[in-house]
């Protein structure tokens, strides 16, 4: 699904050049679940930009689905942003002054889907990730999980094949942490989407089934994880759903 060759990205400021990202080759297939660990400035937000289609790379091929992403304008790339990727960021990035199940039927408004199908779609979203009870709520009225959830549900909205996670539970306590990366596993495992993390913290990544290693701009280390971590195993024994996490 994602292949990279050789991708480099550098930044210029002022009379310096700043090598984000040093010769990176990648391939990730469909359905996998995998994570990105690095130190700051190590070049992980700018890889994951570069594979939301957020950003270009200055050299190298970027190929999704088999087509060469470089050669794309900026409306094709905008539609795949649409329909393919759901992005989730650590700080939520909700609109302050919209209710929940309106922050989640935005990019429904960007497909041209109808007012009544996009808010029938967002409230089921919202239901399945456990806020049935909230999508009249704005994110001031919510927690930082609930807004975490908001976010999921409008990453999921149309539907996409990845989804990218830029430090999803960054500010979110421990035992919340762990409910968004049940979440997260569930989608992965019950309905084949890619997911990516970008993450620093090493409890996170033991939940996925691969581990990559930035560093200064490359891909220094790669790890599989035969038996990835579960946090939903006792709550599965005693019939809940991670949706019924609050």
């Amino acid at each position: 699904m994602i292949r990279l060759e050789n991708l480099t990205r550098v930044y210029h400021m002022g009379d310096v050049d700043v090598h984000a990202l040093r010769g990176v080759n990648l391939e990730v297939g469909s359905g996998e679940l995998v994570s990105i660990m690095g130190p700051s400035g190590s070049g992980k937000s700018t890889l994951m930009n570069i594979i939301g289609c957020l950003d270009k790379p200055t050299g190298g091929q970027y190929y999704l689905d088999d087509t060469p992403v470089a050669q794309l304008n900026d409306d094709d790339l905008a539609e795949i942003r649409n329909r393919k990727i759901g992005f989730v960021f650590q700080s939520y990035n909700l609109l302050a002054r919209t209710s929940a199940i309106e922050n989640v039927e935005i990019p429904m408004i960007y497909a041209g889907v109808s007012p009544s199908v996009r808010h029938a779609r967002a409230k089921a979203a919202l239901e399945n990730v456990g806020l049935a009870d909230r999508l009249h709520h704005r994110p001031n009225e919510l927690s930082g999980g609930q807004q975490q959830r908001v976010a999921i549900a409008r990453s999921l909205i149309n539907e996409p094949t990845i989804i990218l996670a830029d430090e999803p539970t960054g500010n979110l306590d421990t035992q919340t942490g762990k409910e968004i990366i049940t979440l997260f596993q569930q989608l992965n495992r019950d309905r084949g989407i890619t997911v990516m993390f970008v993450t620093h913290d090493a409890d996170i990544a033991a939940c996925t089934r691969r581990i990559l290693r930035l560093r200064d701009g490359a891909i220094v280390g790669e790890e599989k994880v035969d038996e990835p971590c579960s946090y939903l195993l006792d709550d599965e024994a005693s019939g809940r759903k991670a949706s019924e996490i609050r």
